[in-house]
């Protein structure tokens, strides 16, 4: 393992998704080098086919991916140092395509594009998962989107900030879900309609408790919304371009975060292979400018540390940027080569 440079702290470490299936490693675990960002591979495991979306536990001692497969599955795996260790069998989560996954309420929760629905899967006092779901959401609804929304294609599934609701985000029916669990059975509380056709990805939560950004991926624009935890609504304000002009085809936007000190929101876009940076100005955002992520096609974004780290699936890689604290601005700083790299998360 490299130096951590400083003595007596723990490195923090990074772990990385791929796709087996375009050549990708499956698990990936490095260090983050606390002087300048970089990541230094320290090891990996290949034990799921396309593990192509991470979480992590509270405490960092569990990892758990989707098997982003046809017949779909989620697995466990305890974190020991720079070693990955099966928590068991992969569970199958009686849905297609697992994209997303997130911890809620003492449950694994799995959002299947294939499919359309949200699927619960107990989570153990050992971190373990019980060898099936204990409930499931068929999300409903179609789109104007002639090939991508006909029928409902849930691509994110979390926990709001205070841990009351599980929000799910729909890019074929153009809607964000918010629902409760209910005995282990995620039950539909609120659906919210987000503009027909602009086909929401991701969404993040600002720090503030109040708003939340959804980035689109039918039409490159984020939506802003204001979040009332309480009532576990969302209410879309505006809309802002995520490019500065209309991109020649489709832009597939990806990925989207927010700083923790709540100043800029920043996206990935895949058929641009850029990010773009925006600062948050009361209800809305402003466009600040955008940078080439490093490599080609960014499915994923992340932010540690002061730094964005985007996951290029296509060129192969997860590329680093340290931010202007001032303009908001990343530059690139450096790269580590991962084949089919989706995602990318932080201890």
């Amino acid at each position: 393992m490299a130096d951590s440079g400083q003595r007596g702290q723990v490195p923090r470490r990074a772990f990385i998704g791929s796709y087996t299936a375009a050549g990708g490693p499956g698990l990936v675990t490095a260090e983050v080098r606390p002087d300048d960002g970089a990541l230094i591979r320290t090891g990996g495991l290949g034990a799921v086919p396309d593990p192509s979306y991470l979480a992590l536990s509270p405490a960092g001692d569990m990892l758990y991916a989707v098997s982003e497969t046809a017949e779909g599955a989620v697995a466990a795996y305890r974190v020991r140092g720079d070693k990955l260790e099966p928590a068991g069998p992969p569970v199958p989560v009686d849905g297609s395509g697992p994209t997303h996954l997130g911890l809620h309420a003492g449950h694994l929760l799995t959002a299947n594009y294939g499919s359309g629905t949200v699927t619960a899967v107990p989570v153990r006092s050992d971190g373990s998962l019980a060898p099936a779901p204990s409930g499931q959401l068929q999300h409903t609804g179609s789109g104007p989107h002639d090939r991508r929304q006909r029928g409902p294609h849930p691509h994110q599934v979390q926990a709001d900030p205070e841990g009351r609701w599980a929000v799910s985000v729909d890019l074929g029916s153009d809607s964000v879900r918010v629902c409760a669990l209910e005995a282990g059975v995620p039950v539909l509380h609120r659906e919210i309609a987000l503009r027909p056709g602009s086909g929401p990805r991701h969404l993040v939560f600002h720090p503030d408790g109040a708003h939340a950004y959804v980035v689109n991926e039918l039409t490159p624009t984020v939506t802003v919304c204001r979040w009332d935890s309480g009532a576990g609504s969302l209410r879309p304000l505006t809309e802002v371009p995520v490019l500065p002009g209309a991109p020649a085809g489709d832009a597939y936007p990806s990925g989207i975060v927010v700083a923790p000190d709540g100043r800029f929101v920043w996206t990935a876009t895949r058929g641009e292979d850029v990010l773009s940076a925006f600062r948050v100005e009361g209800d809305g955002l402003r466009p600040l400018g955008t940078v080439p992520s490093g490599g080609h096609w960014p499915r994923a974004l992340a932010e540690h540390d002061g730094r964005l780290y985007a996951a290029n699936e296509r060129s192969g890689g997860v590329t680093w940027f340290t931010v202007d604290a001032k303009t908001g601005l990343p530059r690139y700083d450096g790269s580590l080569e991962v084949p089919a790299a989706s995602c990318v998360i932080f201890d």
